[in-house]
């Protein structure tokens, strides 16, 4: 028999004898385990190998971008070695039972050879009427040990990465780059981790032979790859039987200045929030530490809140959906500045394009903000007026981004970001007065009415026919005249007006609903097909034979605009419902391709009957469980495979999906 055919056999039986861990409520493409900024991202890749994906014990936790993280988990139990997590040489493989994740747990059941049960909680905890604490760029990992056969066993845990008693190692670049990125991960910055640091094989094969490691330190600074330098934590948790024992681990990213911003005071560094708080990093990872037990309950409460709001809004596959959604949205973010003076919400387009508070990403994300606390998208939108109405802007439209890549939000002086005009005027428009609504700060639109009515001129004069020009969905390319595009600027300018009513400019409160109200009236003459059935809106003016998502329709529900008639909601999702235009997976984003986007769909399910509201929802909460793809969850995949689109990017990770709120931010 052939030596590569035996290989192939043996790593199938294997896999086929390996027990089947359960996942709870679903099986996401990718399972998050600490996520909590842009470069603290550490995800457990599903896969769709045979069922194989998804398992600590096995795999490399991975960066978003893929690149293996290396963190591993080895539990010694009465002079044994098994593995919990990651995939070292050498020990055997503990084995997953469930899995389960919440807005802010990963939590993992492990069984180690029948002896011990292994609990393992992931926490990225999301605080959103806490600052301080979010402000922490941390995460904790919580391991219980219990005996699961009736004898006590004596038990050593180890972890690479890890923290405990502050104990700690501080791991950091020799030469440090400030603001600089490799492969989107941060050239600056330090780690705190814990007890042991040396070549991979030697820490953890210290740890196999003795439990215990020998409290040395590596000098020989190298590359990542050069001997695989690991940093090791061990904890001897003697004597365990019943009663369980737990270990907490606290892993982190401490970076004292986190962004460049040019604002009113030129480009300045700007430090992260938590150095408002702390004396160093030390001082603000102990209270991390020690903080457990009230970051645990703050994020539970905030876990109950949206399954609460989730179930009741729509069912336990919208939970499904939102609660897989909101550490990402929140991971792509990072709060910076100062508590006594001014401070941020700075947010990475994470991997389509690396820009910085891209305003078009930004939108399809609020949903999310808006809910968890209106204030962060103030926080959000704060940066992009400073920059604009300090005059570091040279067009008179909104900026599409703050800066070409993150960290660096120095702006376009010369006005040459990407040219989505009537796009981005909409969404500062409607955004703005989203906050101030559900926020009931009419301040805030007092301060910026000046740029807001200069956004508004634009698409007065543009928006009813927008030239050749693309929209958020830029990868599907230009086109004249987009129907969902005109309906944005369209309901922008109603918004525009009721900024002015609530300002007191009741002059220019009438202007501009009149104006509204005549586009509208000439955009449905414009917008619904004429000569099939069932009408729906086209693409683009004039296209009877082309439809797309109208989520932009979502923005006048929100805002309680009341600009666009009910036959407008009723003809869409009865187009929806019921034309045979959904596929598998959802509904296409356009008759240009077989692709979709799930933020999108969300927006669109918030703004339709209760019969196509749920045939969305089932179909993007059924595709989360059977997507092959394999990556921190995408917003752009086929609706006939479930895979990446064969003609289009493949996006991971990106704060979008922080729009699958879109039903609970509604007032």
């Amino acid at each position: 028999m052939d030596i590569s055919y035996l290989g192939l056999l043996l790593a199938f039986l294997i896999n086929f004898t390996r027990a089947i861990s359960t996942f709870s409520p679903a099986r996401p493409p990718s399972l998050p385990l600490a996520v909590k900024s842009p470069y603290l991202s550490t995800w457990l890749d599903a896969g769709r190998d045979g069922g194989n994906g998804g398992y600590l014990p096995g795999q490399w936790p991975q960066f978003w971008t893929n690149q293996v993280t290396g963190w591993t988990g080895l539990i010694r139990v009465d002079g044994t070695t098994y593995t919990w997590m990651g995939n070292p040489i050498g020990p055997a493989l503990a084995e997953q039972v469930t899995y389960e994740y919440t807005s802010t747990k990963s939590i993992f059941t492990i069984d180690v050879a029948g002896k011990l049960a292994m609990n393992i909680t992931f926490l990225s905890p999301i605080t959103p009427d806490d600052m301080m604490r979010q402000s922490l760029v941390f995460s904790y990992m919580n391991v219980e040990v219990t005996s699961m056969d009736g004898t006590t066993h004596d038990v050593q845990l180890y972890s690479d990465i890890s923290a405990g008693q502050i104990a700690y190692h501080h791991v950091f670049k020799q030469d440090q780059a400030l603001f600089s990125e490799n492969d989107d991960q941060a050239e600056w910055g330090d780690c705190k981790l814990t007890h042991q640091s040396g070549i991979d094989k030697d820490v953890r094969g210290a740890f196999t032979s003795n439990g215990k490691l020998g409290n040395t330190n590596d000098t020989n600074y190298r590359a990542i790859n050069n001997q695989w330098p690991v940093f090791g934590f061990s904890v001897d948790l003697g004597k365990v039987g019943t009663y369980p024992v737990d270990t907490l681990f606290s892993l982190g990213l401490c970076q004292t200045q986190a962004v460049q911003f040019a604002g009113n005071g030129g480009t300045q560094a700007l430090p992260s929030l938590w150095t408002s708080f702390f004396t160093d990093e030390r001082q603000a990872l102990s209270f991390f530490h020690q903080d457990y037990s009230t970051s645990l309950n703050l994020s539970t409460d905030f876990d109950q809140r949206v399954a609460r709001d989730s179930v009741a809004a729509a069912g336990q596959n919208y939970l499904t959906i939102t609660s897989l959604s909101a550490r990402q949205a929140f991971g792509a973010t990072q709060l910076v500045g100062s508590w006594s003076s001014k401070y941020y919400l700075f947010l990475k387009e994470i991997s389509s394009d690396g820009n910085v508070q891209t305003v078009d990403v930004v939108f399809p994300a609020f949903p999310f903000f808006l809910y968890a606390n209106p204030t962060l998208l103030k926080l959000l939108l704060d940066p992009l007026f400073e920059n604009q109405e300090a005059g570091l802007y040279s067009q008179m439209y909104s900026m599409h981004d703050l800066g070409t890549h993150y960290p660096n939000g120095t702006g376009h002086p010369a006005g040459d970001d990407e040219y989505m005009p009537v796009e981005e005027c909409g969404n500062m428009l409607l955004m703005t007065l989203a906050y101030a609504q559900q926020a009931n700060d009419i301040g805030y639109l007092i301060q910026h009415y000046p740029i807001l009515h200069q956004w508004n001129e634009y698409l007065v004069n543009y928006s009813l026919y927008p030239a050749f020009q693309v929209s958020t969905d830029d990868f599907a390319g230009s086109l004249a005249n987009q129907t969902n595009l005109a309906l944005k600027g369209i309901i922008g300018i109603a918004a525009m007006a009721e900024i002015a009513h609530l300002t007191g400019n009741h002059h220019d409160a009438g202007i501009f609903t009149n104006i509204s109200y005549n586009f509208i009236n000439t955009w449905q003459s414009l917008a619904i097909s004429k000569n099939t059935y069932p009408p729906h809106t086209t693409l683009s003016y004039g296209d009877e034979d082309s439809n797309g998502l109208l989520y932009n329709l979502y923005s006048d529900k929100l805002l309680s605009l009341n600009l666009v008639p009910s036959s407008v909601y009723d003809m869409q999702s009865a187009f929806y419902g019921s034309s045979g235009v959904a596929q598998k997976y959802g509904v296409p984003l356009d008759t240009r391709h077989n692709y979709t986007k799930g933020d999108w769909e969300i927006w669109t399910a918030a703004i339709s009957d209760e019969s196509t509201r749920d045939m969305f929802i089932q179909k993007v909460a059924t595709w989360i469980s059977e997507t092959p793809t394999q990556r921190a969850l995408t917003d752009l995949y086929d609706t006939i495979s479930g895979d990446w689109p064969i003609d289009g990017p493949q996006f991971a990770s990106r704060p979008v999906m922080g729009g699958t709120f879109a039903l609970l931010a509604l007032p």
